[in-house]
């Protein structure tokens, strides 16, 4: 028996260290999980009972240094040592170190391990077994002997270096200037990966098979053999998908394979899990011995799922001196397993690897999935890039082809590239339906990858989509989308795209583009000199563009600063928070939550319906002839005489506003005269007149942040302490995002709601009142509705105070009018003393949201009757740091040193 209180060390990383940590769970037993830097929040890491920091990202630091791993299992009394696969898993001194400590080694023999290790000793074993063997040599001694050898066995020729594996140092040589070019390269390769140079030649099958048997010995001669497994679907001899069984094998050659197998590990006693590999020529059905593998495979899973066994268990229980287990086996698979390895690398470049951070990850219910990969996983350049591998099992192969196909549909990934659409596009292959595919059958795919390469971010290139992340402007996150939503709307418009279909903002610059595969496109906006492979792109056109050319522009030089590309049928990336749009200062949404930069890989929408009929023509915002823009605006929340003089808002509405440089999707600044105010001080809000407590701004809100008007952007605060004298009409807002450094403009106020605006600017306090009557209640404060511009009502509560049973009545508001369920109504937004409502003015009016509140008012009963959810804040919060002095200093610096929070902002907020 097995005693229960053993310790595994797991020697690896990845998704075999998560595989092998979940079976030794099963097993009641206790896991240690040795991790490098770049490792230490890796899933098996947290799975483990305990774990052990090895050093360094780079493998040669961290899971190639033998001796840190023993020096873990020794601290924590590790009784095992299961390699998984790479690394140290087929390192014979490793091997021999672990049982010289007294550490059982979950694998074969050392000397089994240094026989299997080295190809050329490996094809002894075999020849003196009787396994079938390719003509080959012996160890070529210069590439004089090469070329003669290659002469007697006939081109082509396979040049493999006698160590390692995983395809590394593999060379098809088809004349002798292919053998000559490849000699020196292959025998650097094996030195550098492998300590050993050294290398041979067999004669290459040009349609083959990679047909191998998995065994599993006790080490005193007994050797099970447990099915085949085809993985001939091989990019430059790395194994992309693996299936068992072997798909049109004649039965007696299946039978061949699995004795061949056998009895080669009953010639050494071979011990734990092995996998013997043959190259299998399906033209003359004849099969020879390629190569032993002295560990456990990656395409492990297929296996156990047909024959219902758990390797990884057998290997520890093995090492545990635990053999019963195979005592009379003879258990026969059933059905068919298909194996699809998830890769982190990029088709449209070669498949170079892919590293970043996963910003979303769903990976398919209903096969297995062996990862270590989850939403927010980094993916560093130090390993090996495969992030998972998804198992469909079922009682027929067409069935688990099938199964494979919908969930490869199901899956999504996104932050890093990865071979996803390429495993797709070979599982819809006849060839592959088919069954019996070749090792060269995907050097001869054509897949084209339905991507663009970023060659050049831009200046700032984000990903938006309209109206972009609508719902939590009440918990601070802010809608985002395209700055100017009119013309990126006519560029999807002019292409049949959905409403919602994600674009690029491009401002001043924008990136340059080479499409992988053909598409349409449109660009709309300011101007840019767009064009592809230097022909110019006609502005609001949909245009064809054709696999291979590049995008470009040129600098927007005015009027307008933002312009948009749209690609039928939209980018394709996750959504976060219902939106695909980025939030750069938060630091998600979009193509990794940043601006674009060169490398990046966008993905486009595969399949997509447009539903929509692309508009006829060519329609173009109306921009200026120069910089001078007239805004449509309407009048509050916040005016005469309770905050500005009448003469401030004539000043406000007459002044041709100068637009600052330092302005963003955040705010737009603005440079002009200083109100008068019509108060001394912002009371208890603040020392400035133009403070007050906190309220919920509306995008589009220009706000007086002490003697400065600021327009609200997309990506700005949901709360501040400002007064608003005047809301941007939301069919205006457009006009914002094309406001450049240096640009007037005269901010122009619309009657709403019945009223007459006045064409004299001086008249306007009197005219238009921003207030609608104060509701009288016989149970609560006074309440005061303000309008905020034409989408939205701002409730405030009682006088200018700090008071909590005012909060209290504000969220007790709150929850009535949820409990409403009124249509209409998009946010409710909580300040100190107010409550911002806004709503959709084509599905309820003004007028009937005005009476809604009124009704709810009167519905609520006393402050002190009231009781609301609440939460616990721990304190201490940091406030005199480093970053907040940074940021003080560079506010000074680049904005401006006389506002009233300078110096020293910490000391105002005291």
């Amino acid at each position: 028996m097995i005693e229960g209180n053993q310790k595994i060390l797991i020697a690896n990383r990845g998704a075999i260290a998560c595989r092998i940590e979940r079976t030794i769970r099963a097993m009641g037993m206790a896991s240690v999980a040795v991790y490098s830097d770049a490792d230490a929040d890796s899933l098996h890491v947290r799975g483990a009972d305990e774990s052990v920091a090895i050093g360094g990202s780079a493998p040669a630091v961290s899971y190639l240094d033998a001796a840190k791993i023993l020096n873990a299992a020794k601290h924590t009394g590790a009784t095992v040592v299961h390699p998984g696969y790479g690394f140290l898993s087929e390192n014979a001194d490793f091997a021999e170190a672990c049982e010289r400590e007294g550490v059982a080694f979950a694998g074969p023999t050392p000397d089994q391990i240094r026989k299997f290790g080295l190809k050329n000793t490996a094809r002894d074993v075999a020849k003196a077994c009787g396994v079938p063997l390719l003509p080959g040599t012996d160890l070529l001694e210069s590439a004089d002997e090469a070329v003669v050898a290659a002469e007697v066995l006939g081109f082509p020729v396979m040049l493999k270096s006698t160590a390692g594996g995983g395809g590394i140092g593999m060379q098809v040589c088809r004349s002798e200037t292919d053998l000559r070019d490849a000699y020196e390269s292959v025998r650097r390769l094996g030195e550098a990966n492998f300590r050993d140079g050294g290398m041979f030649l067999e004669k290459f099958v040009e349609h083959a098979r990679h047909v191998e048997v998995q065994i599993f010995g006790d080490g005193a001669g007994r050797v099970v053999t447990l099915g085949e497994r085809d993985c001939s679907a091989q990019r430059r001899n790395q194994k992309v998908l693996e299936e068992t069984p072997a798909p049109g094998l004649a039965d007696g050659v299946r039978h061949a394979l699995w004795l061949a197998a056998r009895t080669l590990g009953e010639a050494v006693n071979y011990r734990s899990a092995g996998t013997v590999e043959f190259l299998y020529d399906a033209g003359s059905e004849a099969f020879y011995f390629l190569e032993v593998n002295t560990r456990l495979q990656v395409e492990h899973g297929v296996t156990e799922a047909v024959f219902g066994v758990d390797l990884v268990e057998w290997m520890v229980r093995l090492a545990l001196g635990d053999s019963r287990f195979l005592d009379g086996f003879d258990r026969h698979s059933s059905g068919a397993s298909i194996e699809a390895r998830v890769y982190a690398e990029m088709p449209a470049r070669n498949f170079q690897p892919s590293t970043g951070v996963v910003t979303h990850v769903q990976w398919p219910p209903g096969v297995r999935v062996e990862t270590w990969v989850e939403t927010g996983t980094e993916v560093s350049a130090f390993y090996d890039p495969m992030l998972a591998k998804i198992i469909a099992t079922r009682a027929t192969r067409s069935d688990a082809l099938q199964q494979l196909r919908k969930a490869l549909a199901a899956m999504e990934l996104y932050g890093v590239e990865s071979n996803h659409a390429f495993l797709q596009a070979i599982l819809d292959t006849p060839d592959f339906a088919a069954g019996g595919i070749t090792t060269g059958f995907l050097s001869r795919f054509d897949f084209r990858p339905c991507v663009v390469d970023v060659l050049d971010g831009g200046i700032e290139t984000l990903v938006v989509d309209d109206p972009g992340r609508v719902g939590y402007w009440h918990v601070g996150v802010p809608p985002s989308g395209p700055f100017d939503a009119r013309s990126f709307q006519i560029a999807n418009r002019l292409l049949g795209n959905p409403e919602d279909a994600a674009g690029l903002e491009m401002t001043v610059r924008g990136p340059v583009l080479q499409f992988q595969t053909d598409t349409t496109i449109a660009v709309a906006g300011a101007g840019m000199g767009a064009s592809i492979d230097g022909n110019p792109l006609p502005h609001g056109k949909a245009i064809r563009v054709r696999s291979g050319q590049t995008f470009r522009t040129s600098d927007a030089t005015g009027p307008g600063l933002r312009a948009y590309l749209c690609v039928r049928g939209g980018l394709d990336e996750a959504k976060y928070l219902g939106s695909r749009t980025t939030f750069r200062l938060g630091q998600f949404g979009g193509h990794s939550g940043r601006a674009l930069r060169a490398g990046d890989v966008l993905r486009l929408q595969v399949g997509c319906d447009a539903t929509i009929d692309p508009l006829d023509g060519s329609p173009e915002a109306a921009f200026p002839t120069a910089g001078d823009w007239t805004i449509g605006v309407s009048y509050g929340p916040h005016g005469a005489p309770d905050f500005f003089t009448d003469a401030d808002i004539t000043m406000f509405f007459e002044t041709a506003w100068e637009v600052h440089y330092n302005s963003s999707r955040t705010g737009v600044r603005l440079i002009g005269p200083k109100p008068q105010w019509a108060r001394p001080d912002g009371g208890e809000a603040g020392l400035h007149p133009s403070n007050i407590h906190d309220n919920a701004y509306q995008v589009g809100a220009i706000d007086f942040t002490g003697d400065m008007p600021i327009i609200l952007g997309p990506d700005g605060p949901s709360l501040g302490g400002f007064v608003c004298p005047a809301t941007i009409l939301q069919s205006e807002f457009w006009k914002v995002g094309q406001l450049r450094p240096g640009d007037r403009i005269r901010f122009h106020p619309v009657a709403l709601g019945g009223e007459t605006a006045p064409d004299d600017a001086a008249l306007l306090p009197k005219a238009i009142e921003p207030i609608f009557t104060p509701a009288a209640t016989s149970s609560g404060p006074r309440v005061v509705y303000r309008r905020q511009g034409d989408s939205g009502v701002l409730v405030e509560y009682g006088d200018m105070v700090l008071d909590l049973h005012l909060r209290f009545r504000v969220q007790a508001l709150v929850e009535a009018l949820q409990a409403a369920g009124a249509d209409g109504i998009l946010e409710l937004t909580p300040g100190i003393r107010s409550l911002q409502v806004r709503y959709d003015r084509q599905t309820i009016s003004h007028d009937a949201v005005l009476n809604l509140l009124r009704s709810v008012e009167s519905s609520l009963g006393e402050i002190s009757q009231m009781s609301v959810p609440t939460r616990i804040v721990y304190l201490p919060l940091s406030w005199d740091d480093e970053s907040t002095q940074l940021a003080i200093q560079k506010y000074t610096q680049s904005v401006r040193k006389d506002a009233p929070w300078c110096p020293s902002n910490i000391e105002f907020i005291r």
